[in-house]
């Protein structure tokens, strides 16, 4: 006798709704992943009431992939858990997500992994490659494939997702839709550079005026002559070799602190290997 497939049901009636904050999280791990770290994925938290999960706020966590396998950081994944109960104890896990656009076979080990964290853990694929134009948000629930109590596979299947914010989040999101866009690196240089033209061609018209008042071609004005005192006088006054000593000072401050920040950056990463916990999800 063929043993029976069972297929629980019920498993799509969740409803997802996702805060802006956790979109946020999502686009800032990305852009801070490890390079030629394909995706980043990490865990969930939020509340879940009448069949809705309510996602509120995210973290990343470090995981490692070699074709179907695939390996989280169970460590941080845990310490950042308990952190995130201690500041906020109504947020719970439920579920995870991921930076790719479709579900992938090893999704499946990896939500094997979170179901039990929680009962039912939700998926949430976030586009980050905006290959739409667009940073497409999708939900999936799974379920278990099982014969006789043995899981044999989990099926995704999508449920509905929908982005939601209160007042206060709906407040920033606009405050950030409409502020202007900052300037690249490059732009900001080319700023600098022609602020620095402009002084100069001031400081000419200046210097040509003083000469003409000086020489008698040109009549004083006495409004013009106390803003350029002013000016000048606005100016600190030291030999060469004072503001040399100055100015190397101040670049070995900042070299001390870029020396710092690697060893500090250096120093976590070494913990982060000697105290790291890999459990392979196979």
């Amino acid at each position: 006798m063929v043993a029976p497939l069972t297929l629980p049901l019920g498993f799509t009636e969740s409803t997802v709704q996702v805060h802006p904050v956790v979109l946020f999280t999502i686009c800032d791990a990305y852009i801070r992943r490890n390079q030629g770290q394909k995706r980043v994925i990490g865990t969930l938290l939020g509340t879940v009431s009448d069949g809705i999960i309510d996602v509120r706020s995210c973290y990343a966590v470090p995981h490692s992939e070699n074709n179907d396998q695939v390996a989280l950081d169970v460590q941080h994944h845990q310490t950042m858990a308990a952190l995130q109960q201690k500041v906020n104890p109504r947020e719970q896990i439920v579920g995870w997500f991921s930076t790719h656009a479709e579900v992938s076979g090893s999704d499946a080990l990896i939500q094997s992994f979170y179901a039990n964290e929680c009962a039912s853990p939700a998926l949430l694929t976030v586009d980050t490659s905006l290959r739409d134009g667009a940073l497409a948000v999708r939900a999936h629930a799974s379920r278990a494939l099982s014969i006789q109590g043995r899981e044999l596979a989990r099926e995704f299947q999508e449920v509905a997702c929908r982005i939601t914010s209160t007042d206060l989040e709906q407040l920033g999101t606009d405050l950030l839709a409409t502020e202007e866009t900052r300037l690249g690196a490059q732009e900001e240089e080319e700023e600098v550079v022609e602020a620095l033209h402009r002084l100069r061609a001031a400081l000419s018209t200046a210097a040509a005026y003083v000469d003409a008042v000086v020489a008698g071609k040109t009549p004083g004005n006495v409004a013009v002559g106390r803003a350029l005192a002013d000016a000048v006088a606005a100016v600190p006054r030291f030999p060469a070799h004072e503001f040399e000593e100055a100015l190397s000072s101040s670049q070995n401050d900042v070299l001390l602190t870029l020396y710092f920040s690697n060893l500090i950056r250096a120093h976590v990463a070494l913990a982060d290997k000697l105290g790291t916990m890999q459990l392979p999800l196979i």
